[in-house]
């Protein structure tokens, strides 16, 4: 028997299968900023180099960090596929603890060709983790825990990149000692993150048999390839991309947004970054909270409004600031215009955790197991394309006269844009959105007996039909796509048509009124099941118009005859929506002697108690119309 999922994404951190591996990524993205900015000061206060100029500094020590992310990724991810991910883990944090003693020298002697070097090779150390860390998850994770998973290790990466740069500020501007704090530092952290890799648990490889190919352009094309294989997941690694190619445009610029528009010193820049780390880390750990702990991808489409309309905020909070001399800390956070500004970027950020934890979430359980650390490298080297656009695009705009909040103002739109292409190209995100808003605005629902809707494979899902909003509630609790068999004349109703239209439903007819559409129907329902996809069908073969349940109607043995033709025979899950009836979208109001939806809109007020009961799976042999329409009763007689 499966354990059940810990009471929230927190209790993961008492457990052994989750907390070594969070505390291995900590360290490892605490050392990694903590050695770059630690670097960066040094040649930019500390050392006179004159091949290394202090305005090329910083863009010389990010371009060689994520230069290997792109030469070695797909190398990478074929490695995390063959082997066994926790032995994988250990060899990466041997090399960053030899990497760190010679970066230690590096510090010692002040010498700053080691010290690049030393850069490049922690960005090998992050290429080679990247793959295992997020394909480590879904092996380790139930299904409704990825989503608190993927939170906690995002809180907890940003929350690193900040301390790590904190710490590396403050430690290499020790007087006389920094240089030397700041190398055995760096050493303690890499041999803290290999401690805590000796704790994960032994996993298993995905697929050893894999023949390695070492040849990283053509692996790199191969990969890119076979992510594209799945629309859905590929272009959730463009989302996912584009999130860093915005955030990347905010990191780069705090320093000089901070000095030319702010008019704040050094630890205003640093408020900033701390700011954006606190609002990624809360919209991170919300994600669990938002979406009844399952892979909630209707959260996407709100973290990109929230994205884009706090970074366009963000540029009229700070276009008109009056000029001043230059503000230390306590001065900045004491004037009331700047409360706006940070509190856009906190916003903007926080959405940004709510528009990224489900991408990966959906990733990690849409790929498939054997090349799941593949596709992972290849999110890795298209986030670097992204980046290296976003230095350029940010680059060039501000060389052709663009200010700070101007460049934000024009990253903001451009996210408006880029979000309605991908979910136009993904419609499931907008639908998941939809039934977001209905289950958490609309109506105050609650599911019971989710973890009984199967993580895989096909499935017949069988509900009462008491509401034209049913469609949506279902899919708003399912983590996985629905198709639903629907009564042909609901793609009438406007809007609620378009949208199930939108879904991929089915319509169908009674043969006696149109038998092409009825068996059109059945047919569709057929391949359906055939792809391993969840059916959902509402059995009554239309609304009710008193309340009651209704006879269930052949149709849906129809549908199981054929499945079984097909060699398939898929669990049955029978499912009682209660609370709907009375509500808006039901059929109690009567126009002229019919029944009629949709006609008061707050009869029963705002926010309606209303409950979705889901029953084990029955299996296919077993069901017969009256004794599933029995189970479906019963549920329904049940307290709401």
């Amino acid at each position: 028997m499966t354990a059940a999922p810990p009471p929230n994404q927190f209790a993961l951190l008492r457990q052994r299968r989750f907390a070594p591996f969070f505390w291995t990524q900590f360290a490892g993205a605490a050392n990694d900023n903590l050695f770059k900015f630690a670097f960066t000061v040094m040649v930019t206060y500390q050392l006179s180099v004159s091949w290394l100029p202090p305005s090329l500094a910083g863009l010389a020590i990010g371009a060689l960090f994520v230069l290997p992310f792109l030469l070695f990724s797909a190398t990478a991810g074929q490695l995390a596929d063959k082997l066994d991910k926790t032995g994988l883990m250990r060899m990466v944090k041997n090399l960053e603890i030899a990497v760190m003693l010679l970066a230690g020298f590096g510090f010692w002697m002040g010498n700053a060709v080691v010290l690049l070097a030393c850069v490049f090779l922690m960005g090998l150390h992050s290429t080679a983790f990247g793959p295992v860390k997020y394909a480590y998850l879904p092996q380790v994770l139930q299904p409704r825990e990825l989503t608190g998973g993927n939170g906690m290790v995002e809180m907890g990466t940003f929350v690193a990149i900040l301390l790590g740069n904190l710490a590396g500020g403050v430690l290499v501007a020790i007087p006389e000692v920094g240089h030397a704090t700041v190398a055995v530092a760096c050493v303690t952290l890499a041999l803290v993150g290999r401690a805590t890799a000796q704790r994960i648990p032994p996993l298993g490889a995905t697929d050893a048999g894999l023949r390695i190919n070492w040849n990283p352009v053509t692996e790199t094309w191969r990969n890119l390839k076979l992510a594209a294989g799945n629309p859905v997941v590929f272009r959730s690694l463009l989302g996912i991309s584009w999130m860093w190619f915005f955030g990347a445009v905010f990191l780069s610029q705090f320093p000089s947004f901070a000095k030319e528009v702010l008019h704040g010193d050094a630890h205003v820049a640093s408020l900033l970054l701390v700011v954006f780390s606190v609002g990624i880390g809360t919209g991170s750990l919300l994600c669990e909270v938002l979406s009844r702990r399952q892979v909630e991808i209707g959260l996407v489409p709100l973290g990109a409004i929230g994205m884009s309309v706090f970074a366009i905020d963000l540029y009229f909070a700070s276009r008109s600031l009056p000029p001043s001399g230059l503000l230390g800390l306590a001065e900045f956070v004491s004037r009331a215009a700047h409360w706006r500004v940070m509190a856009d970027l906190l916003l903007l950020s926080l959405f940004a955790g709510l528009y990224s934890v489900p991408m990966y979430a959906l990733i990690q359980m849409r790929s498939q197991p054997t090349h799941r650390a593949r596709i992972i490298a290849a999110n890795n080297i298209l986030n670097s394309l992204f980046m290296i656009a976003s230095a350029l695009l940010a680059g060039a705009l501000l060389s052709a006269g663009f200010s700070v909040p101007q460049v934000f103002l024009f990253t903001g739109i451009a996210n408006a844009l880029v979000a309605a292409y991908v979910f136009w190209l993904v419609p499931e995100y907008l639908l998941r959105f939809l039934a977001w808003i209905v289950s958490n605005l609309v109506y105050r629902f609650r599911v019971q007996g989710a973890e009984h809707i199967p993580a895989e494979g096909p499935a017949l899902l069988v509900c009462n039909h008491v509401s034209l909003a049913d469609p949506v509630l279902l899919m708003g609790a399912s983590p996985r796509p629905i198709h639903f068999v629907m009564d042909h004349r609901i793609f009438a109703t406007p809007v609620l048509g378009g949208v199930f239209r939108l879904a991929g439903a089915i319509p169908v007819a009674p043969r006696k009124e149109d038998p092409a559409i009825y068996e059109a129907a059945f047919a569709s329902a057929a391949e359906v099941l055939r792809r391993g996809e969840l059916l959902a069908i509402f059995p009554e073969g239309g609304l009710t118009t008193d309340g009651e349940l209704q006879a269930f109607q052949p149709g849906l043995m129809k549908i199981l005859e054929q499945a079984r033709a097909d060699g398939i025979a898929p669990p049955v899950v029978p499912m009682a929506l209660q609370g709907l009836w009375g509500s808006f979208f039901s059929r109690i109001e009567r126009r002229e002697g019919r029944p009629k939806a949709m006609a008061r809109p707050f009869r029963r007020g705002l926010f309606n108690r209303v409950a979705l009961r889901i029953a084990e799976p029955l299996a296919a042999a077993e069901v017969q119309p009256e004794t599933l329409r029995a189970r479906v009763a019963q549920m329904l007689s049940a307290p709401a």
